[in-house]
Formats: structure tokens, C-alpha cells, sequence
């Protein structure tokens, strides 16, 4: 019985919780697409729904693979953990030779009409790979040369992404920290790894201009020259009060906030549905999260469990930088608030994240899930 692999039966139990927060947060995303950008689309392509059709059509194709995923037997991609890395690291290497630039940024590549960031795949790669190495090496996580050994491929990875977006390698960093903490029995060993990972990132600031107009932007938005997008998210978040303008109502998105659909979507949020909106927002957030937690707790083994808490690291990481990023907590990084902001690439890879976390479900036992329901019923 101990070699036979498990199978999906009637009685499986799959997170449909997990599933509807999902389509909800994806839905949801797709409404406030199409209030935030309908203004300056029609302006600039006649038609006001045109970001909504490109985010409705990766969004479908998202959910298709989504789906496909979470029949799919995750433990699989641990065979290939290695073979992913190596794919990632030429995909990172051919966008700095053959990328094509966007907004300034070169993060993209185009096979044909269709074009991904290489970076986006990097976050589900370091997933598989660092919970492939953490649940088959586990010696690995209990000394500093063990961490050292661990750290090899990320940093590499890392390190080619940091060419392209600073704040992406940020993330990236974050997840396979998450990782470890939750693999590891010695969790301060992760301390030194993380000083230097901060003086690195120290340095890289210093060493680009750019990044240091926008720490100038942070400290002082109302006169800094790079502070005028910061400023008028604050303007909406501030104009939309407890209640809000109303869905479709605000005035910021009329060109105010540069590409207002992207990175600061969440302040038309608070400006159209107000505080009550953003708080309901990032509740369902945290409701998507904590069912992460259940899904790990429950995993039939350490790779599931370690899949699922990147899963949740990456969603979690991103929804606190966004969030502070739009009100001037932290400076502009260019972070995508997770189902919510535009972008095909962000959003169909987050789906595919989440086909897997619902493979890692439909592998929990019935019988666990209720026994844990219980536990927490008792506190």
C-alpha cells in the first residue's frame, strides 16, 4: 500500500471555498478593469472596453488551465523541478537579448501576437523548485551552509531579474524565504541570508538613479518630480471617503493617475467603493489566504505543504506591497495588486498557482479535513 499513488475518488475532498474567492477576486478584477481604464481607452483606441476584452480572454484561458491543473497530480512536478529552473534561467536570459520593451521596461517576450514576462514564470519556478529541494533534502534547511547550497539557483534567477524589475526579484526572494521558515526546525539561521539580501538591495538602489528619484518620491510626493503619480492615488483614496464616489464615478482615473489600471488600481477602488470597498477587498484577501493555511495543514505530504505556502507568500507578498505602495507606506516598485490590476501574464500565472494549491486539496483526506475543522472549532 505504501508505493501505490493516490487516487482521485468520489469522496476526495477539493477547497471550493479556494475556488469561488478565486473566481470572485478574478470577477471582481475584471469589473474594475473596465471602470478604471474605459475613460482613456476610448480615448486612445475608441473603444472603452478594451482592456476589459484582453484581461477577459487571459483570464479565461487562465481558468481553463486552472482547471486542468487541479486534475493534475502535483507530485509530478517535482520530476522536473530541475529541468523548470533550467528553462527559467534561458527564458531570463533571452529577454535581456531578444526583449521587447513596454512602458520603458524590458520584460517582455513575443512569440507572435502573444507576448509573457519571463519574470512572472520565475515565481511559480522558485515554487516548485525550492519546495522540491526543501521536502527531498530536508538536511539542507538545518545549517547555513545547507541554506547556502539552497540558495544557489534563486539567487541566479534573482539576479538576472533584477535587470528587469527590482521589486519582482523583491518577491521572488520573499516566497523561497517563506518557504524555508516553514521547512526549517532552525528558523534563525535565515537571519543572515536575509541582512545580506537587504544590502544587496541597498546597493542596487544606490547604484540606479531612477531608484533613488522614487525613495526621493516617497519622502516627499507633493514636491518630488517623480511624486505626481503617488500623489493623485492619494487624491482618490482621500476623495472616496468612507462609502465612495460610486462604481464608475471617479474623476482620478480620467487621466490623472498615469496607466490607472495597472499598479494603482487599488486607489480607484478606494475612490469609487471607499474604505468600506477596500476593506471588504482585502478581507476576501485574507479569507483566500487562510485557506491556503487549511490546504497546507491538510497536504498529504511536505512538497504539497510547501507548494501552497509559496502559493500564499507570493499572493500574500504582493497584496501587502501593492496595498502600501498606493498609499505612500512604501515607494513605487511597480507591483500588480494580484487579480485585480491588468496584466495577461500576472494574472494567468497566479491562476496556474492556484490549479496547483486545488491539486494539493483534492489529495486531503476527508477524514483529516474534519478532524482539523474540529480543532479549530475548539480554538
Amino acid at each position: 500500500m505504501a508505493g501505490r499513488k493516490p487516487k482521485f475518488s468520489k469522496g476526495t475532498y477539493f477547497d471550493y471555498p479556494t475556488l469561488f474567492l478565486t473566481l470572485f477576486l478574478a470577477l471582481f478584477g475584471l469589473i474594475m478593469i473596465y471602470s478604471t481604464s474605459s475613460y482613456m481607452a476610448n480615448i486612445d483606441y475608441g473603444d472603452g472596453a478594451y482592456y476589459f476584452k484582453r484581461q477577459f480572454i487571459f483570464m479565461v484561458a487562465g481558468l481553463v488551465f486552472m482547471f486542468l491543473l487541479s486534475r493534475y497530480r502535483y507530485q509530478r512536478f517535482k520530476k522536473f523541478a530541475l529541468l523548470i529552473v533550467a528553462v527559467q534561467l534561458i527564458l531570463l536570459v533571452l529577454v535581456l537579448i531578444i526583449g521587447d520593451s513596454v512602458n520603458g521596461s524590458t520584460r517582455w517576450i513575443y512569440i507572435g501576437p502573444i507576448g509573457f514576462q519571463p519574470s512572472e514564470i520565475a515565481k511559480l519556478t522558485l515554487i516548485i523548485f525550492t519546495s522540491a529541494m526543501c521536502s527531498d533534502h530536508p538536511e539542507l534547511t538545518k545549517s547555513l551552509k545547507g541554506f547556502c547550497i539552497l540558495m544557489i539557483a534563486p539567487a541566479i534567477i534573482c539576479g538576472l531579474i533584477v535587470k528587469e524589475n527590482l521589486s519582482t526579484a523583491v518577491i521572488c526572494i520573499g516566497i523561497v524565504v517563506c518557504i524555508w521558515f516553514v521547512a526549517t526546525t532552525k528558523p534563525w539561521l535565515i537571519a543572515p541570508i536575509i541582512a545580506v539580501g537587504f544590502l544587496a538591495g541597498v546597493l542596487l538602489i544606490m547604484m540606479k538613479g531612477y531608484r533613488g528619484a522614487r525613495i526621493e518620491a516617497w519622502l516627499h510626493p507633493e514636491t518630488a518630480e517623480n511624486g505626481y503619480q503617488t500623489m493623485q492615488a492619494l487624491y482618490a483614496i482621500g476623495s472616496g471617503g468612507v462609502f465612495g464616489r460610486g462604481l464608475g464615478q471617479s474623476i482620478q482615473k480620467m487621466g490623472y493617475i498615469p496607466f490607472a489600471q495597472n499598479d494603482m488600481i487599488f486607489s480607484v477602488v478606494c475612490e469609487e467603493l471607499g474604505i468600506v470597498g477596500a476593506v471588504g477587498l482585502l478581507a476576501v484577501f485574507v479569507m483566500l489566504l487562510w485557506r491556503f493555511k487549511f490546504i497546507a495543514e491538510g497536504a498529504p505530504d511536505k512538497f504539497g505543504a510547501f507548494i501552497v505556502i509559496g502559493v500564499l507568500s507570493h499572493i500574500g507578498i504582493q497584496v501587502i506591497i501593492n496595498v502600501a505602495v498606493v498609499t505612500n507606506v512604501f515607494p513605487n516598485t511597480g507591483v500588480p495588486l494580484p487579480f485585480i490590476s491588468y496584466g495577461g501574464s500576472s494574472l494567468t500565472f497566479l491562476l496556474l498557482e492556484i490549479g496547483i494549491a486545488l491539486s494539493v486539496s483534492r489529495q486531503i483526506k476527508p477524514t483529516s479535513v474534519q478532524e482539523q475543522e474540529k480543532l479549530e472549532a475548539m480554538g
